[in-house]
């Protein structure tokens, strides 16, 4: 019978991390790509109603939202519970509206203006009374392009 003899000692090669820069950029750049950012913090709460027959906006850089719903409990103290407007981020009156599309229109180029539309994301528990009262004040500034959020209702 024949008799094995280890030569030496053995050792592992290293492990090379001279492409391990490369995948973590790769990486990096593919969560950049695919994550979208948070645009607003409700703070009012917001349920949003279905409705069967829904089209999807292409232009969403053009669109700017109106949120109305009754505030988070958090800030129930200051703001109560009734329906409030949400602009942005923070809890404002009917009267703030004019100015929230002013400011809304400067922001964007002059040829981009007559292209803008005003998305009410209201809650389904919201009354009737206040989306009125919202979309008069729309049309004191000629903000005519009116869009509401709505959920897609499934058909069985």
């Amino acid at each position: 019978m024949a008799k094995f003899r280890k030569k030496g000692q053995r050792t592992v090669s290293a492990l090379s991390t001279a492409s391990l820069p490369d995948i973590v950029f790769m990486l990096l750049f593919f969560f950049m790509s695919v994550t979208s950012m948070k645009e607003t913090d409700y703070k009012v709460k917001i349920k949003l109603p279905t409705a069967t027959e829904v089209k999807k906006l292409e232009k969403k850089s053009l669109i700017s939202y109106i949120y109305v719903g009754a505030p988070l409990a958090s800030f129930q103290s200051k703001y109560g519970t009734e329906p409030r407007v949400q602009l942005n981020d923070k809890i404002s009156d009917l009267s703030d509206i004019a100015d929230y599309i002013e400011g809304e229109r400067q922001s964007h180029d002059e040829y981009e203006v007559p292209f803008m539309t005003y998305s009410l994301k209201v809650d389904s528990d919201a009354k009737m009374g206040i989306v009125t009262d919202i979309k008069q004040e729309l049309r004191k500034v000629q903000a005519l392009k009116l869009n509401y959020s709505t959920l897609k209702l499934e058909r069985k």
